[in-house]
């Protein structure tokens, strides 16, 4: 006996990539046959009116099909029209050849008659400028595809609304003894429309006198014309400015269209003649209307209007307005349900004669466009993503899940917004939790053996949903080699003693090693034998690169920290030894000299600051001091080899100013080439008690006599390594028993978002605060000037004259 097993799975979207180029090819190909088609149907209708104006020709003259054609080709070029403006006034007025010489004689081609060069008084087409030839040609070919007056009426707002600023057009009919019939309108709105419909024959009524007058008539003045006319609208002033042409018609004139305007002003004079131009061009094709008043077609409009009036919820029956060219340029709504309600708030018989973007604007950039003109080529119903929308019900609002579908009918297309139950909004939101979670649910029956996956599942794992998916215990064979016993041991746990399981593993696929975590747990039957397993799976591969690249990157700064730790345990070394502290005041010269030196943060930084103070040969003190730029091993060597270079300098007898510029070629054209340094030099002989120094952009030195502070005046000199051709001058101070004078580095008076100036005064007050001449008076001053840990490296030089009594 065979072992029957069912299979099911979710539903997975179509996406065979060999399907979708056949179908968009097929697609292409139905498009371009039925733009041939729409060009083989006007072409033909275009033939017709021409065939139809040279009947007319000929029957008035009595001339040939040929001298016909020619008639009608001379009248085009000396009118400046195009030949088929030319046959649709040619089949609305029936005015016979001009000359009676053309009648009898045609004139050869390509040689117009001489009286054929004026066009008739009524025709305004000719004199108008090119924009409006342009215009009546372009009416012309659209007439073609007109096929009732309501179509006319359409196709007029299209074609005047920009060159004339026409907001509405009204066509009428008079009728023997019963008044004026509205037989077509664009612009208004239906419940008007049916206001307006039947005009009984009373005076006051615009149409009414223009036809009666056979005389355009022109309202440009709201208030006046109210006075002498019952205005069309709601309020009556909708309207600003109106025309009503009279179209000829032979002897007699019984069809009127009205052009209303929201722009006040008045119809320019060459308005005015477009607009003549305009009703002699649809002379004929009303006329063609008169002879078929097509009753049937109204009563079905009408059971359309009816139907949709009854259904419930969104629906829209939409026409397609074509380009010349045939494509899909907007879309009429013929039909609308109650509930359909547009963005500017009207709803249903409101919408009917509008077009589609007029309502919805934002419909040509969303992907149900597109999906629409599928529909239209293909036939295929299109059914777009669902989407959410806030709607009121029951006094408060609440979220809504919506979708659009759509069916070709006939030439047109019956769209429907869809209102998904509570079952399809949670089957909706469950799709989206395990998309934007990364994770699919699992059921396996162990009696029945089926196994159920939803589509993320199969996602996850890479696996065609055509293949189904694979048993429990065939779980572990996905995973990698070296994960699969593991997994293998957590599956038999869960199945014979129940036991759930939450385990991670890794699987091959085409972008590489997936990382996943299995949820399971068994459900038992009465006796506790697992019957049925449910269980998700996660994609955790993004978790667990984010994991193993913090792990990578604590790995690397563990390393750098034990490199800068050591490289700094090596630079303080380097540096004590190259730059050793006094544990006391030094003499030198008969001067008393403090030195203290604080590095930057508790010693976290090693810096560049240095200094020198030593008695020469000669019995004079050679004082130094600097800051090189930066920290770590490279500060400490560029400071270690400035400080034994200035000191063997003015030991081989160089001047300050000497010293300063050899220093700064050798910073220069040192292994970097970049860096800077300033410095402070001094030479103190005590015979004469002179102080001479020269600086390369450091702070000057402060010098307190008899309780004020003051600075000594920098002499020229720019910091070490900033030129290679600077100027140093040397700059000379007496000092007097008693005078306490301090060499720094900048460290001491910089702080963040403070400028050098008020440093430099708080250090000025702080020494006249503290003037205590006993040995270790630094650290008070160092205390009051840094306020904790500095920031910075700070080096400084107290040199102290002793009195005549000391």
């Amino acid at each position: 006996m065979c072992d029957a097993r069912r299979v099911t799975s979710e539903p997975a979207f179509p996406g065979e990539a060999g399907a979708v180029p056949d179908t968009a090819a097929l697609a292409k190909v139905v498009a371009r046959q039925r733009a041939e088609l729409d060009r083989l149907q006007d072409l033909a209708a275009t033939s017709a009116v021409l065939e139809r104006a040279k009947g007319a020709l000929m029957a008035l003259t009595g001339c040939s099909p040929e001298t016909a054609h020619e008639e009608l080709v001379q009248r085009a070029k000396a009118a400046n029209r195009t030949l088929m403006e030319e046959c649709w006034l040619m089949l609305g007025s029936l005015v016979p050849p001009l000359d009676r010489a053309a009648e009898l004689s045609p004139a050869p081609v390509g040689v117009a008659p001489a009286s054929v060069g004026a066009p008739p008084a009524a025709g305004a087409a000719g004199a108008a400028g090119g924009k409006d030839s342009a215009v009546l040609a372009v009416l012309g070919r659209a007439l073609v595809r007109v096929s009732t007056p309501q179509d006319l009426a359409r196709c007029l707002l299209d074609h005047l609304a920009t060159p004339v600023g026409a907001d509405a057009v009204m066509i009428y009919r008079q009728l023997p003894a019963v008044g004026l019939e509205l037989i077509g309108h664009a612009g208004i709105d239906d419940t008007l429309a049916d206001q307006w419909r039947q005009v009984p024959p009373v005076s006051g009524i615009p149409a009414r006198d223009a036809l009666g007058r056979r005389e355009e008539l022109w309202l440009e003045d709201p208030a006046e014309d109210r006075k002498r006319y019952l205005l069309i609208g709601d309020p009556s002033a909708r309207w600003l400015s109106r025309a009503w042409l009279p179209v000829p018609g032979g002897d007699s004139a019984d069809v009127a269209i009205g052009v209303l305007r929201d722009r006040p002003g008045a119809f320019t004079p060459r308005t005015r003649k477009l607009l003549r131009g305009v009703s002699r061009l649809c002379a004929a094709r009303l006329r063609a209307f008169a002879d078929r008043p097509a009753p049937a077609a109204d009563s079905a409009a009408e059971g359309v209007h009816a139907l949709f009036e009854a259904l419930p919820g969104m629906t829209l029956l939409l026409t397609p307005v074509r380009s010349p060219s045939g494509e899909v340029e907007d879309y009429r709504v013929d039909a609308a349900t109650a509930r359909t309600a547009d963005v500017a708030g009207r709803s249903g018989s409101e919408l009917v004669g509008r077009r589609l973007l007029e309502c919805w604007p934002a419909a040509a950039q969303e992907p149900l466009w597109q999906g629409w003109l599928d529909t239209l080529t293909t036939g295929e119903p299109y059914e777009g993503e669902p989407f959410a929308q806030q709607e009121f019900v029951d006094g408060g609002q609440e979220l809504s899940t919506h979708s659009v579908r759509a069916a070709r009918l006939g030439e047109a297309l019956v769209v429907t917004v869809v209102r998904h139950g509570s079952s399809d909004r949670q089957e909706q939101r469950l799709a989206d939790l395990q998309r934007l979670g990364r994770l699919g649910w699992a059921t396996w029956n162990l009696v029945t053996r089926e196994a159920t996956w939803s589509s993320q599942v199969y996602a996850l794992f890479e696996r065609d949903p055509e293949s189904g998916p694979v048993r429990l215990t065939e779980l572990p064979d996905l995973a990698l080699p070296e994960d699969g016993p593991a997994l293998a041991r957590v599956v038999r746990e869960l199945l014979t003693e129940g036991k759930p399981f939450d385990t991670s593993f890794r699987i091959g696929t085409a972008a590489g090693v997936r990382h996943l975590r299995a949820v399971a747990e068994a459900v038992p039957d009465a006796e506790g034998t697992p019957v049925q397993v449910h269980g998700f799976v996660q994609d955790l591969t993004a978790q667990r690169s984010a994991e193993l690249a913090l792990v990578e990157s604590e790995r690397a700064m563990l390393a750098q920290h034990g490199i800068l730790q050591a490289e700094r345990m090596l630079a303080g070394r380097l540096q004590h030894a190259l730059l050793p502290l006094p544990r006391r005041p030094v003499r030198l010269a008969g001067l008393r000299v403090d030195v203290a030196y604080l590095p930057a943060q508790s010693g976290i930084h090693v810096g560049g600051d240095w200094f020198s103070a030593i008695e020469l040969p000669c019995g004079d003190a050679l004082f130094v001091i600097g800051d090189v730029a930066g920290h770590g091993i490279d500060a400490v060597a560029t400071m270690a080899q400035l400080r034994f270079t200035a000191k063997g300098m003015i030991f081989t007898g160089s001047s300050l100013t000497g010293a300063l510029s050899r220093l700064n070629t050798l910073l220069i054209h040192s292994r970097d080439s970049h860096g800077t340094a300033t410095l402070v030099l001094a030479r103190y002989k005590p015979a004469e008690r002179l102080l001479a120094w020269a600086q390369a952009g450091h702070p000057p030195p402060l010098l307190l006599r008899r309780g004020e502070p003051r600075y000594l005046e920098r002499p020229r000199g720019v910091l070490l390594g900033a030129t290679e051709y600077p100027v140093f001058e040397e700059a000379e101070c007496r000092l007097e028993p008693g005078d306490r004078l301090l060499f720094y580095t900048d460290g001491l008076v910089e702080r963040p978002g403070e400028g050098i100036q008020r440093g430099l005064a708080r250090l000025a007050e702080a020494v006249s605060a503290h003037r205590t001449d006993t040995p270790g008076s630094l650290g008070p001053l160092l205390a009051a000037m840094l306020e904790g840990e500095p920031r910075d490296d700070v080096c400084v030089l107290d040199i102290r004259v002793p009195t005549r009594q000391g």
